[in-house]
């Protein structure tokens, strides 16, 4: 009696902790037939949109999705596909972000360039050349919630009147063989005049970040901030070894020393880098060319900009000989940095300050936006 009681006691508490992650404040599931909300929304082309945007269209495709997720990206040529397949049969495709992009941890930015944010929404539109608006609903979350959004990417597909006529996936597998063309189907269907074979699906994807984990994703960065950060040293044979990068790692080299200002200043930019990939084969390493006797000075810099990457002191007889190690494409300025691939090949070197935004383009084109990119356990 006592073990049914206490199983009961979990099950209860279990359904009640995930109606509350799903089920935020506001957040209603739309049925079919319900009526679309309105909206007024931001896009990517600094236009206001609302339903009477798209009022001269026989049917309205409303797809949520985001840019940081492994899922959604999956589907962004196919959802290309479908507005160029559809947008001369009277269909309208709009794409809506619902996550509040303060609420999006670092480490969950590990298969992205750029996170959720409206203007990360704008480059990531130019990059991929959509044609169709893609609005941001992150502000307020409220046409997420009115239209009760559980994960991106998800359909909704309204009639001429604007009723909700299918809901869920695009179709049934995001990396493998797609054997379902579930939003295909329901759009060819309304567009002959017949039912809708299958009016709802599941829907699969990443969960919609809604404002309630702000303090989850604040308290991620707080807890990063307190790992410990250490500086050792680096000679000559071990600085080879490491470029050669016999290793199934992605790794990204970045020469600083405590006497070079714009070193000091990108090195958050590193620490971000790090935080967003380091779940996934990558690793950041930090060398420093000050003298040993500077050590200590170093290790405040890294220790105050809290970078817990790999770093190291070089301990090399001279700088020319660390040059020639390292790289010889290398003139010598600080700061510089490498990428380099497993096996050593070098496939992106930068003098000066970095470009966080080609930095972490390189680093996805290696690694992969989507889960087929994987390794296998």
């Amino acid at each position: 009696m006592r073990l049914a009681s206490l199983v009961l006691i979990v099950l209860l508490t279990h359904t009640t902790a995930a109606q509350a992650f799903v089920d935020p404040s506001g957040f209603k599931s739309l049925a079919i037939g319900d009526r679309a909300p309105d909206f007024e929304l931001p896009g990517v082309d600094d236009k206001q949109y609302s339903l009477k945007s798209f009022a001269d269209s026989r049917l309205l495709l409303i797809v949520f999705t985001c840019n940081h997720c492994p899922t959604a990206q999956a589907y962004e040529a196919r959802i290309m596909k479908l507005h160029a397949d559809y947008k001369d049969r009277g269909v309208a495709l709009v794409a809506i972000s619902p996550n509040d992009d303060l609420a999006v941890r670092l480490d969950e930015l590990g298969y992205t360039d750029v996170g959720d944010s409206l203007e990360d929404m704008k480059l990531r539109a130019k990059e991929r050349k959509f044609a169709f608006p893609y609005l941001y609903d992150g502000e307020t979350q409220k046409t997420s919630l009115a239209y009760g959004v559980v994960a991106t990417p998800q359909v909704f597909l309204f009639d001429h009147e604007r009723k909700l006529r299918y809901v869920g996936r695009i179709d049934d597998s995001d990396v493998k063989l797609v054997t379902s063309h579930d939003t295909r189907n329901a759009l060819d269907a309304l567009l002959a005049g017949k039912p809708v074979p299958i009016e709802k699906t599941r829907t699969f994807g990443c969960s919609t970040k809604w404002a309630e984990k702000r303090a989850e994703a604040q308290a991620s960065l707080e807890k990063w901030d307190q790992e410990p950060v250490e500086l050792r040293t680096l000679d000559e044979a071990a600085l080879a070894k490491l470029v050669k990068n016999d290793t199934e790692k992605l790794l990204l080299i970045n020469v600083w020393a405590s006497w070079c200002g714009p070193c000091i200043t990108e090195l958050p930019e590193f620490v971000t880098i790090n935080r967003m990939y380091r779940r996934r084969n990558f690793q950041l390493v930090t060398i420093t060319l000050d003298d040993l006797e500077q050590k200590d000075a170093a290790l405040k810099i890294l220790r105050e900009k809290h970078v817990a990457g790999t770093n190291y002191i070089s301990t090399l007889p001279s700088r020319d000989r660390f040059v020639d190690v390292l790289d010889k494409d290398w003139d010598g300025p600080v700061p510089y940095t490498l990428l380099i691939a497993p096996g050593g090949k070098v496939i992106y070197r930068q003098g000066n300050q970095i470009k966080p935004l080609e930095v972490r383009r390189a680093i996805v084109d290696v690694l992969g936006r989507t889960y087929a990119n994987r390794p296998p356990k």
